[in-house]
């Protein structure tokens, strides 16, 4: 596939599942037409070796950041050393930050803190953020305008919301990404925001190892598996599968300043 150049904008190669055959991935990775990836951090250490990862491989970069099941480890201390390790050149933006309701724990009060807490983190950057969000959408996008959180750009990772929700993240300067989930059978609204996106706040992504998409779904997922969903969207639209993949590639090194 060498005329195609993908993105995939959120992948965990700092996760076991994937970290013990980097090369493996990578050369898959390749194979499928995935040039560029983006490595995302979920608490400090996952963090830490998304930049090693970044620092080793060109085609990577990373996103540093505590997801909202992890900002129980998060202090005033870990914040500011987070933020000397967002400042590195080869971390792109600030994430994956958010809410995630769908566990009890932590408290609702203590991921909404940190998730603010993480937005002015980017903001004093000026870098991007990456924001996860599940069974959270209320929250979640009343901080992102009372906190003016797309100010320096910004991704709806793994989208899972209608069109309207769609619609109110662009109006607030944030793209769209999709993931895995739009390829599935039983996805109601991930089509209608396939189609209706403009395609050039469109993002892809496979949050590998998790969430593969079709034909593959139930396996270990890994980045080579975004050309199934650049492949999905581009037949809910009826335009090619180069056409997405050329897009969205643009989208994301604009997003990230690549």
């Amino acid at each position: 596939m060498d005329k195609l150049r993908l993105f995939d904008t959120h992948c965990h190669l700092n996760d076991a599942k994937l970290a013990r055959d980097i090369a493996g991935t990578l050369e898959r990775a390749e194979a499928a037409g995935v040039r560029k990836m983006a490595v995302v951090g979920c608490d400090w250490r996952s963090s830490l070796y998304a930049v090693h990862l970044a620092e080793k491989y060109p085609q990577l970069i990373a996103l540093v950041g505590f997801h909202p099941s992890d900002s129980a480890g998060l202090n005033e201390k870990v914040l500011a050393e987070l933020a000397e390790l967002a400042a590195l050149p080869q971390v792109k933006a600030v994430g994956e930050i958010g809410l995630d309701y769908y566990w009890p724990e932590p408290s609702h009060d203590v991921q909404r803190y940190w998730f603010i807490e993480q937005i002015h983190l980017a903001k004093d950057l000026h870098k991007p953020i990456a924001i996860h969000d599940r069974e959270a959408h209320g929250d979640v996008f009343n901080i992102i305008r009372e906190e003016n959180a797309g100010e320096y750009g910004g991704v709806m990772h793994c989208f899972s919301g209608s069109w309207e929700l769609a619609k109110e993240a662009l109006r607030r300067n944030f793209y769209i990404s999709l993931a895995g989930p739009v390829t599935f059978k039983n996805s109601r609204q991930l089509p209608e925001v396939a189609k209706n996106c403009p395609l050039d706040r469109l993002l892809i992504e496979t949050d590998s190892p998790y969430l593969a998409p079709e034909p593959h779904r139930g396996t270990t997922n890994e980045p080579s598996n975004v050309y199934f969903v650049a492949e999905k969207i581009a037949a809910i639209r009826g335009i090619s599968v180069e056409e997405v993949a050329e897009a969205t590639y643009e989208n994301a090194c604009r997003l990230y300043g690549i």
